[in-house]
This record gives structure tokens, sequence and C-alpha cells, in this order.
């Protein structure tokens, strides 16, 4: 089978849940002999090509004219994927919600949305409207699809609150996790005043409220030092989020706060190792592959509440829940962990066996080609 990903993410490029996804998926996909060919457009005006791990990775030039950028972005991953079909048959294109907006469908290739997170769906979390632009392309690319896979059960819900699947088939097949690169590492020491966040450093990250929970951390454990792994995300205007949070927040930053950036995929599981514990206080998520990433490590982990938390963790059993908008309770969650480190173990325990069952890789593989096979069918 040759599955072609429309997305400009991919770990060695560009940091991010759905291009650490791409690659486990890719990797895996590829060992069990099936073609994949990821298409998105690049940040200069020169095609490059990668190979990694026999994934072939093709970044486009970016559209020069600011005018209808997304159309004209759009026809390059027309005529690459044309290109590439006509090389060797490609079976399914799959995008993110609005990958298929103005894609100009080859009547052989079954197209697939996988709800990574669209804009309909963090519209509400982020208490702001649909713009109607981001809106329409999104209604029009749902509209073009034979399938959906949905990596959540909340994702699946939430997303039909705003959007027609148009009948067509829906499943829900979670991320696969890598439970060999992440697992428990007894070789590395872990600090017990190391608490860890992953993800991009944006508001609906709630990085900013885990910041301002660290003073009232350290008045209990005073050497707490929280340590945040991501890539940078920017406003409109061009300024930068995470110069707003060591701006506003100076006197927290300077003291027990320390932006490490972006770092390769593969240091991850190092991080969440020398970690005492792991927060992740999303304000929403399809899914986030932090936390079950860091659960496959038998780390003690923090996450959101809301969205499909309730799906990825049990409180108190393989991990801790919290409200990511109350500090106090974030605060509460975390000295939880610190003040019980007997518990950990068995909590740790728990976690992976909890990750190795809900998303272990190769029975997710397995669905993924059966619900290929059956949009291709449907065709």
């Amino acid at each position: 089978m040759h599955i072609c990903f429309i997305s400009s993410e991919y770990p060695i490029w560009k940091s991010g849940g759905v291009g650490s996804f791409l690659q486990t998926f890719s990797r895996a996909m590829v060992q069990r002999g099936h073609t994949i060919s990821i298409v998105g457009i690049g940040e200069t005006h020169e095609e490059m090509q990668l190979v990694d791990e026999g994934v072939h990775i093709y970044r486009l030039p970016v559209a020069k004219l600011p005018i209808a950028k997304f159309i004209a972005n759009t026809r390059r991953i027309h005529i690459k994927i044309k290109a590439l079909n006509a090389k060797e048959k490609i079976d399914i294109v799959e995008s993110a919600e609005l990958g298929l907006a103005f894609q100009k469908k080859i009547p052989s290739i079954a197209y697939c949305i996988r709800l990574h997170g669209g804009h309909h769906f963090f519209s509400e979390s982020e208490n702001r409207p649909v713009h109607w632009w981001q809106g329409f392309k999104e209604k029009l690319s749902f509209k073009n699809a034979d399938g959906f896979i949905a990596v959540s059960e909340y994702v699946k819900n939430h997303t039909a609150k705003y959007l027609s699947y148009h009948s067509k088939p829906v499943e829900i097949i979670n991320y696969p996790i890598n439970t060999e690169m992440f697992s428990p590492n007894l070789s590395i020491n872990v600090d017990v005043n190391n608490i860890t966040f992953a993800g991009t450093i944006c508001e609906k990250k709630g990085i900013r409220q885990l910041i301002m929970a660290m003073p009232l951390l350290r008045e209990q454990h005073s050497e707490l030092h929280l340590h945040i792994y991501g890539r940078e995300w920017f406003y409109k205007d061009g300024t930068s989020y995470t110069e707003m949070l060591k701006s506003k927040y100076a006197p927290i930053v300077d003291t027990c706060v320390t932006f490490h950036g972006v770092i390769p995929f593969n240091d991850l599981p190092k991080k969440y190792a020398e970690a005492m514990v792991c927060v992740f206080p999303s304000h929403m998520e399809t899914q986030g592959l932090v936390a079950p990433e860091a659960m496959a490590m038998k780390k003690p982990v923090v996450f959101s509440e809301l969205g499909p938390g309730p799906e990825t963790i049990e409180n108190y059993k393989t991990g801790l829940l919290c409200n990511p908008h109350k500090i106090d309770d974030i605060v509460e969650k975390v000295l939880w962990f610190l003040n019980n480190k007997d518990k950990i173990e068995r909590i740790g325990n728990n976690a992976r066996a909890f990750v190795l069952q809900k998303f272990n890789s190769s029975p997710i593989l397995n669905k993924n080609i059966s619900f290929y096979k059956k949009i291709i069918k449907n065709k």
C-alpha cells in the first residue's frame, strides 16, 4: 500500500505532535513493507527531499505571492501527488482537517482526514469565533474526504458539533506510541527537583498557568525547577509568546524556569527520565502524545481533565488530572506526587500497562490498514 500524507510537520524539520505521530507511524509502516510519502510546503523557494528510515519526505517551494497563497500551495501539493502517483500508484492521501479544501482529487485514490484538531475544534476552547475563511476551508475539506480517523472519542464527538462527516466512515484510532523508545530508563538518575513540560509554547498548552504555579510549589519544595521543552509560538504581529512569558513573569522565570527550546525527538525520553513529575496542563487536546509517552516510561504525569484527559488517565490510578485553568489545582496535583512518592511506583506500573494496551503500535497499525482498505473499497 502507498500512503501519501499532506503535512509540513516532521521532527527533522519541524517539531510537534503531528510530526511525531507521522514519524512513528510512517517508520513502522515502512517496516511492514508499505510505501510512505509525505508532501508539504517548506519555508524556502526550493524543493527539498529527504529519506528517513525509508520514509520519503518532500518539502515543496513556498508560494512567493502573499495573495491566494493557500490555493497556490495546494496546487503545488496536487502536482507533486500526481507525479508520485504516476511513479508508484498511491492508494491513500491523508491530511489534517484543512488539507483537502482545494485538493483536486485523483479518482483512483481514496482521501482521508485524520482529526488532529482543526479550526472549529479549537475555536471553542480558545474562546474565539470561527473565522469565516478558515471555517469555509474546513467544511470544504470535510466534504472532499472519503473517510475520517479520530484520534480520540472526544475529538470525534466534539468535531461533529460543528462539521458534518457526510455519512462517510468515521473510526476512532489512537495515536501509536513507540513503547520501546519510551520505556523506563533506570540508568538515568531522577532529579527530585525537576518538573518537566514538553509541547508547543503557547497559551492553549497551559504553560502560563504552570509557570504561575511554580512559586506556590516552591513554598513546600524550595528547590523545584521547571524545565520547558518545545518550539516557539508567535502572535500574528510576529512577537514571541515565550518572550512575553519571560517578560511578564520575569521574577519567576529568572528564579526557577528554563526554556530549553526544541530538542531532537530522540532526546525526549531522556528528559522525561530525568523528571520527578511531568506536567501537561493543556486547555484542550485532541489526544496529545506527551502524556502517554511519559506514562509509558512509568513517570508521574499530571494531565488536563478537559477534552480527552479522562480517556488518557484514570485519576490516582495511572496519573493525575487537573483543571488547567485553576493554578491551585495544578499545584495540588503536583504536590500530591511530591508528597506521596511511595505511590509513584504503583501508578507508574499501571500507567505503562495502560499505554501498552491502548496505544500499542502493532494493533493500531492493523486498525489503520483495515480502515484504509475499507474506504478504498467504498470508492
